[in-house]
């Protein structure tokens, strides 16, 4: 069929309301730029738009931590960014606690992140959030299902991980152990929740589209975040340019093979499954809709979030922890005892100096090192803080695991012996309010039992069987100095974390 060319009249005006629109978007940011800035004059904005706080500090987190130490309540404004930040856990519990609706996700975050989480439940309020949470909450607690997800986690260890690290053990070559956890997580994260193996983690270490749209969108949406104004990121979107164009390619690509798993597990069937996917279709009942494809696509990148990059992060940060810290590694294979049989369940629930180890490697490189919430009306933080209403308010975990008012003198110091008490040295936690790592309140992790498993599971099948060595720029630092991160919503080591392993 042949094109249709407009009239010479119509695309003149199409071109000059391009135009018109173009002119009023940059008037709306320069307009936007001169009223914050260099009109604030404040140090930490101008560190802020500058980077200069990157000449003393490896990481923006870093920076901040800095910041809120030398405040006198541990919380600090970032104007620029129209954004309170705070390391304060009576300010956290308030929050996430006492005026818990006061302070929800908000819309701002909602179209932040829109694009990648849609309404999954990390992106919504109110009855749609309870309703997943709900949902999800029965499922991850059912004993059948915790059951069926570390059969699924002891597997992936014994007939995949191992595997790898013994052959690159026997050839002596250099591993890129964050790629190696990233596939672990991911093939465990989709067993678990879609019944569905990507098999990343086979000898052959093929790759996974899936995954690699996965990382360029969550860098790119937590880029959005970081711009001085909502705008910028907006007019990109509109125009289609830039950093916005990619991401649009990359969330296209999600949408088309999550919606691909989502057939093939109706394909499979979903009646008597017990991965969490399957609980989900079930739960939309007979009437299948066009709706009930959108509400499973976002359930399925949630979990892709929540599962995968949490877990890899987590486990990445404590290896190059251990290979830091020969002694704390020691201690672990001491307690976990040898031989080659798998650790059984219930022998790790009783590794109460593991348990101590994660915690503190958590506490120093949390895997979400900040969180947002927006003040739905104006408020008053009990450090005497005033928040504005529509005002983003910051809680910032990484921070406050190098507060020394919350941790003591040693803050900076590995010392996982802070969470053992008594004689025969129990693992003790800490309140929520001052370790948020698994957020806290109403919002508390759900799959926080299971993750801490998972990692327990792999962290003791390999100190018992291998010491890891790092190589490169991060071996330099000191034994709890922070890697460079990628910024992204999770925390992910840049450059990877290469390393050679020995078979012990």
């Amino acid at each position: 069929m042949d094109s249709v060319e407009l009239p010479w009249g119509a695309r003149c005006a199409a071109l000059a309301f391009f135009g018109f629109s173009l002119c009023m978007a940059a008037l709306s940011v320069v307009l936007l730029l001169v009223r914050r800035w260099p009109w604030c004059s404040c140090h930490v904005c101008r560190a802020y738009l500058t980077r200069s706080w990157a000449r003393d500090f490896t990481n923006l987190g870093d920076w901040y931590a800095h910041l809120l130490r030398q405040s006198p309540t541990g919380t600090v404004h970032v104007h620029v960014l129209g954004c309170t930040v705070t390391a304060n856990p009576a300010n956290v519990e308030y929050m996430l606690k006492t005026r818990f609706d006061n302070f929800p996700k908000g819309k701002p975050f909602a179209a932040l992140l829109g694009d990648l989480l849609g309404n999954g439940i990390f992106n919504v309020d109110g009855a749609a959030w309870r309703h997943q949470r709900k949902m999800a909450s029965l499922e991850l607690g059912s004993v059948a299902v915790r059951s069926y997800a570390y059969k699924i986690v002891a597997q992936e260890v014994e007939t995949r991980l191992m595997p790898v690290l013994a052959d690159a053990a026997d050839r002596g070559t250099v591993l890129d152990l964050q790629d190696v956890f990233r596939r672990f997580a991911f093939d465990t994260i989709c067993k678990i929740s879609f019944g569905l193996d990507p098999a990343c983690l086979d000898r052959e270490m093929p790759m996974s589209e899936l995954a690699n749209a996965f990382d360029t969108a969550s860098r790119l949406s937590a880029m959005r975040g970081a711009a001085a104004s909502p705008l910028l990121w907006k007019m990109k979107r509109l125009l289609n340019i830039g950093s916005e164009r990619e991401l649009k390619k990359a969330i296209k690509l999600i949408d088309e093979l999550a919606a691909a798993m989502i057939r093939e597990r109706q394909k499979m069937g979903f009646a008597n499954s017990h991965d969490l996917l399957s609980r989900f279709m079930a739960s939309t009942g007979d009437a299948h809709s066009a709706g009930d494809d959108k509400f499973l696509r976002d359930i399925v990148v949630s979990f892709l979030l929540a599962g995968r990059d949490t877990v890899s992060s987590a486990l990445s940060t404590l290896f190059m922890v251990l290979s830091k810290n020969p002694d704390v590694a020691a201690a672990m294979r001491a307690e976990a005892g040898v031989g080659e049989k798998p650790v059984t369940y219930e022998h790790l629930k009783g590794l109460q100096y593991t348990h101590a180890v994660l915690y503190e490697n958590m506490r120093m490189f949390p895997p979400v090192q900040f969180d947002s919430k927006f003040c739905a009306a104006a408020d008053v933080l009990p450090d005497g803080t005033y928040v504005e209403g529509d005002a983003r308010v910051m809680y910032h975990p990484y921070a406050m695991g190098r507060m020394p008012r919350i941790w003591g003198a040693d803050y900076d110091q590995f010392r996982p012996e802070r969470w053992l008490t008594g004689p025969g040295g129990a693992f003790v936690p800490e309140s929520l309010y001052k370790y948020p790592v698994f957020q806290a309140g109403l919002r508390v992790c759900i799959g926080k039992e299971l993750a801490v498993t998972e990692m327990k599971a792999v962290s003791v099948a390999v100190v018992r069987a291998f010491d890891v060595e790092l190589v490169g720029e991060n071996a330099q630092s000191g034994a709890a100095g922070a890697p460079k991160f990628v910024p992204g919503l999770t925390a992910s080591i840049s450059g990877g974390l290469p390393v050679r392993v020995r078979r012990v």
